[in-house]
């Protein structure tokens, strides 16, 4: 799936899509892909000047938006009427940096549903080597009008 297909998807648009491609899918269980972590992403300059680091609350917001995209690929929904809504993370836990020029790979697996409730474990990595993981919720709902 190419970010032209994820667009279609998630809600998201610039600075804030942080899934480039889906590299594998199986629908009701996993998924796998990847962002490309640019120097000129927006939060660099502040975070930090000397030391630019990827911020890790925007690591697990890409896990969130994988498993976003696991949702629906598992039960495809009208993404102009329904959105995948992050409704909580517990055991989140920051292991190593993301810096500009890596690969973060992002995979998500589900670990119950119930009903339009997901709770799914996330996973980002760097060359292999696990950077960020956590358990999050979320849930399918209707778009707020507007």
């Amino acid at each position: 799936m190419d970010v032209r297909q994820i667009l279609r998807i998630l809600p998201h648009r610039y600075p804030f899509v942080m899934v480039d491609r889906v590299t594998e899918l199986l629908p009701g269980e996993k998924i796998a892909g990847h962002k490309c972590v640019a120097y000129n992403e927006p939060w660099f300059p502040g975070h930090f000047p000397e030391h630019p680091l990827m911020p890790g609350v925007l690591i697990v917001e890409a896990m969130v938006q994988i498993g976003g995209i696991l949702a629906y690929a598992s039960e495809p929904f009208d993404a102009t009427g329904k959105i995948v809504l992050f409704l909580g993370i517990d055991k989140a836990r920051f292991r190593g940096p993301v810096t500009p020029g890596d690969k973060l790979e992002l995979s998500a697996s589900v670990l119950q549903r119930r009903g339009p409730v997901w709770k799914l474990k996330g996973e980002a990595r760097v060359d292999g080597k696990l950077c960020a993981e956590a358990e999050m919720l979320a849930q399918v709902t209707d778009r707020p009008a507007g």
